[in-house]
């Protein structure tokens, strides 16, 4: 018997697919949820829903983001959840900001994945959240999220730490407190990173050659590409396109 046809012959036999579910229940500081193409919550773990106030899943179930979240954040939300929809492509490792267990606003690392229905189509999301760097304090989240959106909507060239601090309306002096405070980076690494992420998902999405997606992300040429990626990535931009295929 071939390995796939045994694989699907064991999930078959499973009385109650969603018992895979459990094991999410007792990971550590792992946020699991699904939504519908409307944004509408079908399912999630109970981190999940105590981060979002609530006492269980059933309470949560056809509520979306917005019910939780300031509006800014609610649609960036919204638009990584259609992003993945509408390319069946995943995002990963995504920063984004959300409640903690405490209520209070901090910064995780997302991966949404398109989720399938039998004949293929895509008809929802289905991700992970996980915390990444040190909390923030409600008067950050303007700044920060400014500057956030800034690094996204840059992610194609280089910024400087000048530019970034203008578009956010804060000195720089500011802006790298803020950012150190929040994301525990500075300025420049926030760019960086960012555009490292956005190189790297193209890298997973695409088959364009590598330094093409260098130049995309300006980076000057694949060698300083390679060395940037490897740092933050802890793999080449081959190995880790490599990784994914097999």
């Amino acid at each position: 018997m071939s390995p796939a046809r045994m694989q699907k012959g064991f999930f078959a036999r499973i009385a109650d697919p969603q018992e895979v579910r459990m094991i999410l229940e007792h990971l550590p500081g792992v946020f699991f949820f699904v939504k519908d193409e409307q944004g509408r919550f079908m399912a999630a773990n109970t981190a999940t829903c105590i981060r979002c106030g609530l006492q269980g899943e059933r309470e949560l179930i056809g509520s979306t983001d917005a019910d939780y979240l300031p509006p800014e954040i609610a649609r960036a939300y919204r638009e990584d959840d259609l992003k993945v929809i509408r390319s069946g492509k995943p995002l990963i490792d995504r920063l984004e900001l959300f409640y903690d267990e405490q209520r209070k606003l901090a910064w995780f690392l997302t991966t949404k994945l398109p989720l399938r229905d039998r004949c293929g189509k895509v008809m929802g999301v289905i991700g992970v959240a996980r915390r990444d760097e040190r909390r923030m304090t409600d008067r950050d989240v303007v700044e920060v999220t400014a500057a956030v959106k800034f690094a996204r909507d840059n992610r194609h060239r280089v910024s400087t730490a000048a530019e970034l601090a203008k578009a956010v309306n804060v000195s720089e002096r500011q802006l790298y407190r803020d950012l150190n405070t929040a994301l525990g980076v500075s300025p420049y690494e926030l760019l960086l990173r960012t555009r490292v992420q956005s190189a790297a998902e193209e890298l997973a999405q695409t088959s364009l050659p590598i330094i093409e997606i260098a130049l995309n992300h300006g980076f000057c040429d694949q060698s300083a590409f390679t060395r940037q990626f490897r740092k933050r990535v802890g793999q080449t931009p081959r190995i880790f396109r490599l990784s994914l295929i097999g």
